[in-house]
Parts: C-alpha cells; sequence; structure tokens
C-alpha cells in the first residue's frame, strides 16, 4: 500500500489534461479517435499466468472435492462481521461459522477419531495376538476352498497396494513440484520489480513527446476532416454509382445478345431450307426404292410387304419442326443499342467515382486558412504542458521512489536463503512421510512375492517353506508398521486439509470472484473513520469513490495510473491547463470553415441522357414468347438417329437383296444429315435460347428499373449538395477529437500504464495459491488416500499371512 501511496504522488506529475467542460459534445456521437502518434510506453516482462502442466489434473480433483466437502459461497457479511470485530465476534456467530465449516469439521472429526483409535486398536489387536486369540494361534484348519480363499485373498491386497502406491506417488510428485516452484519465486519478484523500474524511468519521457505531437497533427486537420466527410458520403453515393455502372455493363451484353440472336436467326433460316430441301429428297429416294418388286409383288415375302407399309407411312415424319421464317428479325434494336452504345457510360461513371473520391483534397484546399489558428492554440496547449512538467517535481519524486525500489528488491533478496532452507527442511519432513508409507508397501510386495514363490500346494500348513513363511512374516511386519505410521500419518493430513481446504476456499477462490476485495472494500471496515480505505489512505478523503478492485481492474487493463488512483485529487490538470476555454477556442476557428462540395458531379446529363435512350431502345417490343416457343420444338419432327435406328431394325428383318441394300443406302445418308446440318442447327437454336432468355430478363420492366437508378442518383447527388448538416457535424466530431489530445485520450488511458500495480497482486496469487496451497493439498489428497487403504491392507494381510506362513499345528480332515 505504501507503493500505491509513492506512486499516486508521482503519477500525478505526469498526467495531461482531463476535459470536464459542459461542451456540446454530450450531444454528439461518440467521436473517432485520432492518430496522435505513439505514446511511450514500458515492455512489462512479467506474465502473470501460471499453468502447472500435467500435474494441474490433480489440482483440478482436489478443487473438485473441496467444493463437495464445502460447496457454500463465500461468506461476506460473516467475514465482514468477523474483521471488524476483530474475532471478538467469534463467541457470538460460532454457529455461523460451524455451518460454514460443517464439511470442514466433519471430516476433520473423522481424521481425528482415525488418529485415536487406530493406535489402540492396534494395541488390543497386538495383545489379543499375545493370548493365541485374532489370528496369533499357529493352526490352521485345511479346507477345500483354501487355495480359491488365498488367490482371492492375495489379488485384493495387491489391489490395495496399487491404490496406496499411486497415492503416495501423488504426495511424492506434489511435493516435487512444491520445491521446484519455489526456485520460481525470485524469477517472479524479479520480474516484478523490474517492471516497476521500468515503469519509473520511462514516465517522465511523456510530457515532452505530447508536447511534439501538438504540432504533428495540424497537418492533419484537411485529410482527417475530408476522409471522414468521404467515409460519410461513400455510404450513400458508391452504391448508386455501382448501379449505373451495372447498367452499363448490361447494355454492353444487351448489344451482344441481339447481335447473337440477329446472327443465330439467319443462319437457322438458311439451315431450315438446306434441311427441308435434303429431307425432301430422302423422303422422294425411299419412296422411289419401296416400289421395288419386293415389296408388293406377288411372290414377295408378306412380312417384308409388312414392313415396307410401315416405312412408307412413316416417312411424313421427315420434315422440319421450327418455322424460323415467321420470326421478325432484331435489327432496329440492335442499331438503337448501337447508337446508345457510342457514349462510354463506365468512362461517364468512373469520372463520378474521381470526383467522389477527389473530396478529401477539396476539403483541404478549403480548411487550409484554419490550421494556422488551430496552430497557435495547440501551441499554447503544448507551452502549459512543459510548464506543468516543471512546476511538479516528477524527476525528483521519480529517483525517490528508484531508491525505495532498490532498497526492497535488496532486503527481499535477504530472505531467499532463509527460503531455501525451510523449503528443504519440508521438502524432507514430506519424503519422510511418504518414506513411512513406502515402508509398508515394501513389505505387502515383498510378502506378496515370497509367499506366491514359495507357495507349494503339496506342502501342508506346518510343513511349508522357508520362501512362503518368510512372505507370510513380511506382511505380519507391514501390518505392524502401518499400525504405528498410519495415525501419526492421519494426523499430519488432517492439519494439512484443514489449513489448505480453508486457504483454497476462503483465500484463493474469493480472490479469483474479487469476493476478498469486496471484503476488504468494505465501508468503514480496516479504520472505523474511512468510508474507503484506499483514498482514506492516500489522499485523506473515505467519500472519494475509489476502492481496490477498482483499482486492480484498472490496472489489470493496463490503463493509466492518472485514472486507476484518481489523482485528479491531487492535482486538477483541467484547471492548469484551462482545457474548456481551448475546447471553445477551437470549435469557434473550425466552426468558420465553409465547405462547398457542390462542384462534384456524380453523373453527368450525357450519362443520364444514355440511359433513357437505353430504356426506349425497343427491347420490350421483341416478342420473346414466338423465339422461345420455336426453339423448344427442336430441328425436325423426328429425333433423325432414332429414326434412322428404326428404320436399320426394319431394314435387318427383310431378305438379302437390291431392296434391303437401298435402304441401308439411305439409312447412313439420314445420319450423315444429322451430323451435317442438325447437330449445328441445334447449337445455334442453343445460342438463339440462351440470348432471347436474357433479352426477356433484362427488357422485364426496364424503364422502371433505369428510372429507380437515376432516382438514387439524383439522391446521392443531393445529399452531397446539402450535406451542410452533415458537414457541421463532422467538424464538431474533428474539435473534440483535437481537444482529446490534451485529456483522457492519452492522460487516463496511456500514460503511465500501471500493469505492474495488478502484476504484483496477480503474482501473490500465483505463489500462494498456484505454488503454496494447490500443491500443500494434493499432498494430503495423496497422502490420505494410501493412508485410508492402510486399513484395509491390515485386514487383508492378517488374513493372507495365515495361508504363507508355517503353522505349529494343523487339521487333517475338514467334516
Amino acid at each position: 500500500m505504501v507503493w500505491l501511496g509513492v506512486f499516486a504522488i508521482v503519477s500525478s506529475g505526469l498526467v495531461h489534461g482531463e476535459l470536464e467542460s459542459e461542451t456540446d459534445s454530450r450531444r454528439l456521437p461518440p467521436p473517432e479517435k485520432l492518430d496522435f502518434g505513439y505514446v511511450p510506453a514500458g515492455v512489462y516482462e512479467t506474465l502473470a499466468h501460471y499453468e502447472p502442466g500435467p500435474i494441474g489434473i490433480l489440482f483440478q480433483l482436489v478443487h473438485a472435492f473441496l467444493h463437495v466437502v464445502q460447496p457454500n459461497p463465500f461468506p461476506h457479511d460473516l467475514a465482514v462481521t468477523l474483521a471488524k470485530d476483530k474475532f471478538t465476534a467469534l463467541q457470538r456467530e460460532y454457529q455461523k461459522v460451524i455451518y460454514y465449516e460443517l464439511g470442514f469439521v466433519v471430516c476433520a472429526a473423522l481424521g481425528l477419531l482415525f488418529t485415536v483409535l487406530v493406535p489402540l486398536v492396534g494395541l488390543f489387536f497386538c495383545l489379543c495376538r499375545c493370548c493365541d486369540n485374532c489370528g496369533g494361534e499357529m493352526h490352521q484348519r485345511q479346507r477345500k476352498n483354501a487355495d480359491c480363499q488365498r488367490g482371492l485373498l492375495g489379488t485384493l491386497l495387491f489391489s490395495t497396494s496399487l491404490v496406496i502406491t499411486i497415492g503416495v506417488l501423488c504426495a511424492y510428485a506434489s511435493n516435487q513440484t512444491l520445491s521446484s516452484q519455489v526456485k520460481n519465486i525470485r524469477r517472479l519478484v524479479n520480474t516484478n520489480m523490474r517492471d516497476l523500474h521500468t515503469f519509473a524511468n520511462d514516465t517522465p519521457m511523456v510530457p515532452p513527446h505530447c508536447t511534439q505531437n501538438q504540432s504533428r497533427l495540424l497537418p492533419n486537420i484537411g485529410p482527417l476532416l475530408g476522409g471522414r466527410i468521404h467515409d460519410q458520403l461513400d455510404k450513400e453515393v458508391h452504391p448508386a454509382l455501382n448501379q449505373v455502372l451495372n447498367m452499363a455493363g448490361a447494355m454492353r451484353e444487351t448489344k451482344e445478345a441481339l447481335e447473337n440472336v440477329s446472327g443465330s436467326l439467319v443462319i437457322l433460316k438458311d439451315g431450315a431450307g438446306k434441311l427441308n430441301f435434303n429431307l425432301s429428297l430422302v423422303r422422294t429416294s425411299i419412296n422411289r426404292t419401296l416400289n421395288d418388286p419386293g415389296c408388293h409383288d406377288e411372290d414377295s415375302d408378306a412380312t417384308t410387304a409388312q414392313l415396307c407399309q410401315n416405312i412408307r407411312q412413316s416417312l411424313s415424319q421427315l420434315q422440319i419442326s421450327a418455322n424460323f421464317t415467321r420470326l421478325p428479325n432484331v435489327r432496329p434494336q440492335l442499331e438503337k443499342v448501337n447508337e446508345v452504345l457510342k457514349t462510354d457510360l463506365s468512362e461517364v461513371v468512373q469520372r463520378g467515382y474521381s470526383a467522389l473520391n477527389d473530396t478529401p483534397h477539396l476539403v483541404i484546399e478549403q480548411t487550409r486558412s484554419v490550421a494556422d489558428s488551430v496552430r497557435i492554440l495547440l501551441d499554447g496547449i503544448g507551452k502549459n504542458i512543459t510548464k506543468f512538467s516543471k512546476v511538479f517535481p516528477v524527476q525528483s519524486s521519480l529517483n525517490n521512489f528508484t531508491i525505495f525500489l532498490s532498497h526492497a528488491h535488496a532486503k527481499i533478496e535477504d530472505y531467499y536463503p532463509d527460503i531455501d532452507q525451510m523449503d528443504f527442511y519440508r521438502w524432507a519432513a514430506c519424503i519422510g512421510l511418504c518414506c513411512m508409507i513406502v515402508l509398508v508397501l515394501a513389505f505387502n510386495y515383498l510378502g506378496l512375492l515370497c509367499g506366491t514363490l514359495g507357495y507349494d500346494k503339496h506342502a501342508s500348513p506346518t510343513t511349508r517353506g522357508c520362501i512362503s513363511n518368510t512372505g507370510g512374516t513380511m506382511l505380519m511386519a507391514g501390518v505392524g508398521f502401518s499400525f504405528i505410521f498410519s495415525w501419526v500419518l492421519m494426523g499430519v493430513v488432517t492439519i494439512l486439509f484443514v489449513t489448505g481446504g480453508n486457504m483454497e476456499k476462503l483465500v484463493c477462490e474469493a480472490f479469483h470472484t474479487r469476493e476478498l476485495l469486496k471484503v476488504v472494500d468494505t465501508p468503514y471496515l480496516i479504520n472505523r473513520e474511512w468510508k474507503n480505505f484506499l483514498p482514506g489512505y492516500m489522499y485523506n478523503d473515505s467519500e472519494l469513490d475509489l476502492t481496490v478492485e477498482s483499482f486492480y481492474s484498472t490496472c489489470k487493463e493496463n490503463k493509466g495510473i492518472y485514472s486507476a488512483l484518481r489523482l485528479d485529487k491531487v492535482f486538477n490538470i483541467t484547471s492548469f491547463l484551462n482545457t474548456s476555454t481551448f475546447t471553445k477556442d477551437v470549435v469557434d476557428e473550425l466552426d468558420t470553415v465553409k465547405i462547398d462540395l457542390r462542384t462534384i458531379i456524380l453523373l453527368e446529363a450525357e450519362g443520364k441522357q444514355n440511359l433513357l435512350d437505353f430504356s426506349e431502345a425497343g427491347l420490350s417490343e421483341i416478342n420473346h414468347a414466338d423465339y422461345l416457343e420455336e426453339v423448344n420444338k427442336g430441328v425436325t419432327a423426328v429425333d433423325l438417329l432414332s429414326y434412322a435406328g428404326e428404320l436399320e431394325a426394319q431394314t435387318d428383318l427383310m431378305p438379302r437383296g437390291h431392296l434391303q441394300s437401298s435402304l441401308k443406302g439411305h439409312i447412313g445418308t439420314l445420319r450423315q444429315i444429322h451430323s451435317q446440318q442438325v447437330v449445328s442447327m441445334e447449337q445455334g437454336m442453343s445460342a438463339l435460347n440462351q440470348s432471347m432468355r436474357y433479352l426477356e430478363r433484362t427488357s422485364s420492366d426496364l424503364p422502371n428499373k433505369v428510372l429507380a437508378v437515376l432516382e438514387a442518383i439524383e439522391a446521392a447527388q443531393f445529399l452531397i449538395s446539402q450535406n451542410a448538416t452533415n458537414l457541421v457535424r463532422q467538424v464538431k466530431h474533428l474539435a473534440f477529437s483535437i481537444v482529446r489530445l490534451n485529456d483522457a485520450y492519452t492522460l487516463l488511458e496511456e500514460v503511465a500504464q500501471c500493469k505492474p500495480f495488478s502484476n504484483i497482486m496477480d503474482t501473490a496469487e500465483i505463489l500462494s495459491c498456484s505454488f503454496v496451497a494447490d500443491s500443500m493439498n494434493a499432498f494430503w489428497m495423496g497422502l490420505g488416500c494410501s493412508t485410508l487403504f492402510l486399513l484395509p491392507s491390515i485386514i487383508l494381510a492378517v488374513k493372507l499371512a495365515k495361508y504363507y506362513r508355517r503353522m505349529d499345528t494343523e487339521d487333517v480332515y475338514d467334516e
């Protein structure tokens, strides 16, 4: 907190203004930010974020278990009550405390019960076995299912030992993780200290830099204002010009479509005449062939006669289907469109684009005389900034603070050897606890190994071998050490559980949810005479709206120390720089700007007439339905290839001879006609179909489309010519943006960014929670799991030892 107070005084010498005047800006839309250039800011090294790696899974399991034990939300009211009365209210509020801590109380009670009962049970168990009871008698009855029981007990003991092993490994990993994290403390502290030095060293560079930025802004007034006006106009004007440009493209495509229709129609008419002539010749030739005696002679076959009759009846299908002679030519419409295209509408539109894009240059020329007046005003503000930086002893304050940081860092360095030594003792103690469980596991695994390897199914209980007997003895040794160590382990686990669990729930989780900061910010909590502790401590004004949470949040966003600590209470920059008068002067100067955009012509009269001529080109007079009707009919009444195939099938049924060979020749002629004439005509009809459909779409409601385009152009032109309201708004935007050069834009947001202070709090959270609390909680969880499973391990080991140890007596029969 002392550091915050020192920086509150130091940073007050670095700020450059605060706009507090009641200007017209409140009635304006939010102004855009001007590019005032780079404001010096330090590059901070500290990365206040921690990733635990794979062991993070164990940490998450611990957090989930603690949430089950303690699902209640943070007791804000209870914490405030206890803190105000310095915990003297604990006797009065003990019921609420017990209710909140109920989960921890129950678990701690079970742990204490375990700690007390296990050594007592072990004592009575030892006395019982000394009296040849509780399995102490070296006698075993032989049973038929003895092998099954031995195998089951061995499997269960091995499984239990595996669980204990996993638990002790988790405890060991947590212990090692904490030791490695302690070594990172020095790195985190050093980076935080370097960031504070960077903060102190870079801050004095800001006042002269802001003074230099004053002169950089003036040459940009014209481009800034012109650019804003252009951006506003472009939203309406650009779409209108795009519509005209699209219409120019439609004109060119219409011309191409009309040319395709005209040319295709000539080709199709000519082709239809030739095709009709050739089909007539084929019909005549086939009729002549069918007059062959083989078709109607008395000696001819009846089938052949019938086939000839069928062919003769089908000859009527060999004729053209589409009648292109009835379709009118589109030459008049093509001539009108060619006349329209003599004017390059695209070039006219490009001149409109150029006129619009020239808006910034036009504004620059018309605002050139205003720049000198505003420059004089900005120079006055620059002089005030320079004067302010000399009045307030910034450098001396920062030097004192740098000395303070160096002494503080040196004292922290003195504690590192003690921290390392304490961590070594802690590490050794934790290793000792783990070794207690490892010793029990060693006896369990060795006992299972010796008992399994030394087992002889032919040996009786009294004649078991030395290896098997050793295995049973080791199991009982493990039972003895379990009774000796388990109560100590559970006592340690209980202490760590209560301490680490409450630290996680009351400190770590409360810090993440900001509840801890809200408790600190509770009015009259730390000092009964201060409503808010932070401003009361720093400025002796506890009514000021400044809290630890707001300070942390502001610095977390890397904003300026001026706004984070409300340094206007120490030194009111606004009253010193007199920015309200400056604002009025700038607005008055810019109000004299007279900008006339009526010289911008989006679409000249030539272009408008061009659009009207296109709409009157007669495209709607074309009978599209007749064209589409003819092209959809097909070239011939019957598909010539199909007809030729059917004719060939009928000819194959006739006997070989002159008739058959003649018909075969006619079939080849039909196929040749299809390939040479019909295919090319079909391609021409397809092109005619596409062009006519395009013309149908284009001519549909064409006059209204052109009228809509002209209305959009007129609306955009009116917006440019009658744009006084928009111009005034942009001028005021610019005036307010210029004023922001000397207010919160650079002063409250960028100057003396206080990220190092939030990093200090985050680093403290990482050290106490991520490093210590998480590792400690993971340690007691692994150790506690292993300790709990020592109980079933004891029972299973005692029962299994009977099947491994050599007995003194035995029963021969089992009735």
